[in-house]
């Protein structure tokens, strides 16, 4: 890290590397992170709570993202409330599932308004694919590392719990 706090432009590997990326409005500033990867992330409020939501951005092995890649970034964030609401609606009917081994109480929060489900996050990796984790639940499958669900294109297609700090 260079004395004004910012990761310098270059990579280990020398791989030049950008240490912003500007995306939809959004600076998302490289942060640390192994040799064999990079990784920038910002923050925005989110459109239709105010809350702050935060975008991750992975290469691996560590190079500047594609157009293609930046494009979904692009799309996640402008969308981010419609692609929360699709996740929300994922877990509701996942869920559901045996092998989740939710309690009866857990079960019936499924039947709410509102699920218990907070602090959703996105991290898009250079493969294109991308995920929402809701960081934080009172589901005990979330502890301690929250719900992760998993999209293709612009439909959820897997959730599952992080046991594992990734």
């Amino acid at each position: 890290m260079s004395d004004d706090g910012e990761l310098p432009s270059t990579s280990g590997n020398g791989v030049d590397l950008p240490a912003t990326l500007r995306v939809a409005g959004l600076a998302l500033n490289r942060t640390e992170s192994p040799p064999s990867l990079a990784c920038w992330t910002g923050c925005f409020l989110e459109p239709t709570g105010g809350t702050t939501v935060s975008i991750s951005l992975v290469t691996e092995p560590a190079a500047p993202p594609d157009e293609g890649t930046l494009q979904l970034v692009h799309d996640v964030a402008s969308r981010f409330d419609v692609f929360v609401d699709r996740a929300v609606g994922y877990c509701r009917a996942r869920l559901r599932e045996r092998r989740f081994d939710l309690t009866s109480e857990e079960l019936s929060w499924l039947d709410l308004p509102e699920l218990p489900l907070a602090v959703p996050e996105a991290v898009v990796w250079a493969d294109q694919s991308w995920a929402i984790r809701f960081t934080e639940s009172r589901f005990r499958l979330a502890d301690p590392y929250g719900i992760l669900v998993t999209f293709n294109g612009t439909q959820p297609v897997d959730v599952e719990c992080i046991e594992d700090e990734q």
